[in-house]
C-alpha cells in the first residue's frame, strides 16, 4: 500500500531520534481474506521492501497455504513499519578487532506509538474481516497490555474494539468499530521453540474453520 506522502513525513517527525532504519509499507489488497500484523521489519524485509521475506516468510507461507491462501490473498504489515536496531561492539574473530554491529531488536512503546499512525490508517483503507496479531507486539498493540499469545493462540476473539490513536496522537483510545482478532504466535517462534511444530498448524486451522463459516 502506498501511504500518503504527508503521513510518512508525519510518521518520520514523530521518529526522529529513534533507532530505526527505512520506512517499509504493508502489502496486500484491500478487503482481504484477513490482515496479518507482526512486530516490524528486520533487516531482509529492509532490503527487499516485502512483509515477512526471508525464514519467518516462509513459514508465514507455509501456514497461509495449509489453509489455502497465497500471500496475494492477505494484507500483511506490523506495528512497526521501520526496523528498530540496536549498536553493539563486538570482537571479530575473523577481522580479528572490535567491529559495530547492528542487530534487529524489539521495538519500544515509543517507537510503537509513532507508526501508530501507519497501522490506524491501513486498517482503516483495507477494512480486515479478520486480523491476525502474529505476537505479543501486535496483539498489545491492538488490544493492550497484558495480552499474551501463549495464553491466547488459537482463540478467535469476536466483535472487540482495538486501539487506535487519540485525537492529541499522544496515546491511544478505543475504537468505536469493532473487529474480530485471532492471536497467532509468530512464525519465527518455532526457530526458538520446536515444541510449537504442531501448535501452530494447529492454531492456522482453527483460522480456516472460521473464514470457512463465515463465507
Amino acid at each position: 500500500m502506498k501511504y500518503p506522502d504527508e503521513l510518512i513525513e508525519k510518521v518520520k517527525k514523530r521518529s526522529a531520534g529513534m533507532r530505526l532504519e527505512g520506512i517499509n509499507e504493508g502489502a496486500g489488497p484491500k478487503n482481504p481474506a484477513l490482515m496479518i500484523i507482526g512486530e516490524a521489519p528486520g533487516r531482509e524485509e529492509i532490503v527487499s521492501h516485502i512483509p515477512f521475506h526471508g525464514d519467518s516468510g516462509k513459514e508465514l507461507m507455509k501456514s497461509l497455504a495449509s489453509i489455502g491462501l497465497t500471500r496475494d490473498d492477505v494484507y500483511i504489515t506490523s506495528a512497526v513499519r521501520s526496523r528498530p536496531y540496536d549498536i553493539k561492539e563486538v570482537f571479530s574473530k575473523r577481522k580479528n578487532k572490535i567491529v559495530t554491529k547492528y542487530p534487529n531488536r524489539k521495538p519500544t512503546k515509543k517507537e510503537i506509538l509513532a507508526h501508530a499512525l501507519f497501522l490506524d490508517y491501513e486498517i482503516k483503507m483495507v477494512k480486515p474481516k479478520l486480523i491476525v496479531a502474529v505476537g505479543n507486539t501486535a496483539l498489545e498493540r491492538l488490544l493492550g497490555p497484558g495480552h499474551k499469545i501463549s495464553q491466547e493462540h488459537g482463540t478467535v476473539i469476536k466483535n472487540t474494539p482495538i486501539l487506535k490513536l487519540n485525537e492529541k496522537e499522544d496515546g491511544y483510545v478505543w475504537s468505536k468499530k469493532k473487529y474480530t482478532i485471532f492471536p497467532q504466535y509468530h512464525p519465527a517462534a518455532v526457530f526458538y521453540n520446536r515444541k510449537l511444530t504442531d501448535v501452530i498448524p494447529k492454531d492456522w486451522q482453527v483460522i480456516k474453520k472460521y473464514l470457512k463459516k463465515e463465507k
